[in-house]
């Protein structure tokens, strides 16, 4: 027996759909990604996926690279949407209107609207985080109020249909927190023990409030502006 065996449905399966483009965190997807497939292996009641505009193999930002398995032509009504966010590439992803097209079209009828990382800045560009509480990765956390979305120092944030999650191994705790809220604690409990996710870095938590953040910020616009130099109105608008 699993060790997150549920009680079975006879309704169809909820699609949970990662999207996927050039350049992004592999972490970003995968780490969610986990979660949900052992979610799809115990519980028929799920089909999680991986999306983009072709089913093509792209680079991440490591030395591996990923093919999904689906366009998003192929899922026209996912229950969830989950967004991976990335370093240069999804910077200028902000910029890109066909995959910011997509995104609204996936989302609007969407149960769930989700993002890792910076993938709350494409959500945000696509208009889906305006008047909603938010997070990101911390360097870029600012930017998400140029979308008119309000930036939440915290782990993952949720508001209305709308979870983001703070940087790369957040995602696992925000997949975590879903799959409770899609099916129930016992669940979600089980799939953590599977995946064994019980965090223990050898130096500690991060001390926040010992952070400088400023420090940052020279690398943080010199990763926007490369990723934007193509789009001078999008880079006025995000240095506010």
């Amino acid at each position: 027996m699993s060790l997150t065996d549920t009680p079975q449905t006879t309704r169809p399966p909820r699609t949970v759909a990662f999207v996927a483009y050039p350049g992004l965190t592999l972490l970003d997807l995968v780490g969610p990604l986990q979660v949900f497939s052992a979610l799809q292996a115990a519980h028929d009641g799920f089909r999680v996926v991986v999306m983009s505009e072709s089913r093509r193999t792209m680079e991440t930002d490591t030395p591996l690279s990923v093919l999904p398995d689906t366009t998003f032509d192929q899922v026209p009504d996912p229950y969830a949407v989950v967004v991976p966010g990335g370093l240069v590439p999804t910077l200028t992803a902000m910029a890109d209107q066909d995959l910011l097209d997509r995104l609204r079209r996936a989302a609007a009828d969407a149960e769930i609207v989700a993002s890792v990382c910076t993938g709350s800045l494409l959500l945000g560009a696509a208009g889906l985080l305006d008047g909603r509480r938010a997070t990101t990765h911390w360097m870029f956390r600012d930017l998400l109020a140029s979308f008119g979305a309000t930036p939440v120092a915290e782990r993952w944030v949720e508001d209305g249909p709308c979870l983001t999650a703070a940087g790369v191994s957040a995602g696992i705790d925000m997949a975590l927190h879903l799959v409770a809220r899609m099916t129930d604690e016992r669940t979600a409990r089980g799939i953590q023990l599977q995946i064994e996710y019980d965090p223990r870095p050898p130096f500690g938590g991060i001390d926040w409030g010992s952070v400088d953040t400023e420090r940052h910020a020279p690398l943080a616009q010199r990763f926007l502006t490369e990723a934007l130099a193509d789009h001078p109105g999008l880079l006025a608008r995000l240095h506010g």
